[in-house]
């Protein structure tokens, strides 16, 4: 069985995908997390292709916002799953595509040494707003610094052209809006749509495990059964 890669975004930590993580463990799934933070885009880039060439199999690779970035620049992945995230095309960024909503815009902190860190009250109005209340705070709490220039970074290979992905619509996305989902999503083998804000890994991580563990039982070339549209 393939091992599942999550990426997280901006701000975020491997700790975020806590509840998508252990039932995939439970379950018998291989389930890596890798820390970003590493001052650039390249270098998140390459501290997540380090754990894919470490993999006996292509995995099945799942990048949340920022994150989509991060592995729209791998090479050896089995499927790309893309979570309300950014999809680049040649020269472009984050930033270029549309970047961050002007909710989360307000939400950002900026630091006397030139990193941001977010607004606690502001962060779980944008990005965890339909998550129950303790888990907002949990995932609030767990928020880090970012440095800057990571959203600006442009990948330099667009894995998206060469292995098959699933982009995931959050239509109640309140850091990114949904309509600029839409259009990335194009790029995308196939799409589907889930009534969530930015962060379904927190307030309905069943979701993210259901479609992940559907996606190791299938051939990774196949279309998923249940909700999926060809976008392309």
């Amino acid at each position: 069985m393939a091992a599942v890669v999550l990426v997280h975004g901006l701000y975020h930590r491997p700790a975020h995908f806590a509840l998508v993580a252990e039932p995939l463990r439970t379950a018998g799934t291989e389930v890596v997390v890798p820390e970003l933070h590493k001052g650039s885009l390249s270098a998140d880039t390459a501290v997540v292709q380090a754990v894919i060439d470490s993999l006996p199999e292509p995995p099945i690779v799942l990048g949340h916002s920022y994150g989509g970035s991060v592995i729209t620049g791998l090479r050896g992945a089995g499927h790309l799953v893309y979570l309300a995230a950014f999809v680049p095309d040649v020269g472009e960024s984050a930033a270029t595509l549309g970047g961050a909503s002007p909710q989360l815009q307000d939400a950002i902190n900026p630091e006397p040494d030139g990193s941001t860190s977010l607004y606690p009250d502001r962060a779980a109005d944008t990005l965890y707003s339909d998550c129950p209340e303790p888990l907002a705070a949990c995932a609030v709490g767990l928020l880090r610094t970012q440095a800057s220039g990571c959203g600006r970074g442009i990948p330099e290979r667009h894995s998206w052209k060469h292995a098959p992905s699933t982009y995931i619509v959050c239509t109640q996305d309140r850091a990114i809006d949904p309509v600029l989902q839409r259009k990335m999503a194009l790029r995308c083998t196939y799409v589907r749509e889930w009534q969530t804000g930015h962060s379904p890994f927190v307030g309905q991580p069943d979701l993210i495990v259901e479609l992940l563990q559907e996606l190791l039982a299938a051939n990774t070339s196949r279309q998923p059964d249940d909700g999926v549209t060809t976008a392309r």
